[in-house]
C-alpha cells in the first residue's frame, strides 16, 4: 500500500504542481505583452488561459499533501524533521499561491479588460513585476520541498 500511496503522491505532484509553476511563471510576461504589444491589445486569451490553469490545478493539487501525508503515515515518518519542514514549506507555497499570486493575476486580468491608459499600463507593469517575484518564491519553495523529499535527511534508506 505504501508504494501505491507514494506513486500517487509523486504523480499528483508532477501532474498538478508542474503546470502551476509553468503557467504562473509565464503569466507576468503575458501581461507585459498584452500591455505593450498593439497587435495583441484586447486579446486576453493567453492571460485568461494561464490564470485558469493556475486556478484549476491549484485546487487539484490538494491531492499532493493528502497523499503525501498518507504515505508518511504509512512509512511512520510523520514526526521526522525533514517531513515537518516540507509540510511547513508546502503550506507556505500554498499561501503564496492562494494569497499573493492568484489574486494579483485576477487583478491584472481586470486591469487588462479596462482602459489601457498610461496609468493603468504602469500599474499593470508593477503587478507583473510583483507576480514575477511571488512566482519565483513559489517555485523556490516547491524546489526546496522536492529536494527534501529526495534527500530526506536522516533517512534510513541510504539514498
Amino acid at each position: 500500500m505504501t508504494k501505491f500511496l507514494l506513486a500517487i503522491h509523486v504523480l499528483a505532484a508532477i501532474i498538478t504542481i508542474g503546470p502551476v509553476t509553468v503557467a504562473a511563471s509565464m503569466f507576468p510576461a503575458a501581461v507585459r505583452r498584452a500591455v505593450t504589444d498593439p497587435a495583441t491589445a484586447g486579446d486576453l486569451s493567453e492571460v485568461r488561459t494561464l490564470h485558469r490553469v493556475c486556478r484549476v490545478y491549484a485546487v487539484i493539487a490538494i491531492a499532493v499533501p493528502v497523499f503525501g501525508l498518507a504515505t508518511a503515515n504509512s512509512l511512520q515518518v510523520l514526526s521526522s524533521p525533514w517531513l515537518l519542514t516540507s509540510i511547513a514549506l508546502t503550506a507556505a507555497a500554498a499561501a503564496v499561491l492562494g494569497g499573493l499570486i492568484l489574486p494579483r493575476q485576477a487583478a491584472a486580468m481586470a486591469g487588462l479588460r479596462g482602459a489601457l491608459d498610461a496609468g493603468a499600463s504602469s500599474a499593470l507593469g508593477r503587478t507583473a513585476g510583483q507576480l514575477g517575484m511571488f512566482t519565483g518564491l513559489f517555485n523556490l519553495l516547491w524546489a526546496t520541498v522536492t529536494v527534501l523529499m529526495i534527500v530526506r535527511p536522516g533517512s534510513t534508506t541510504g539514498a
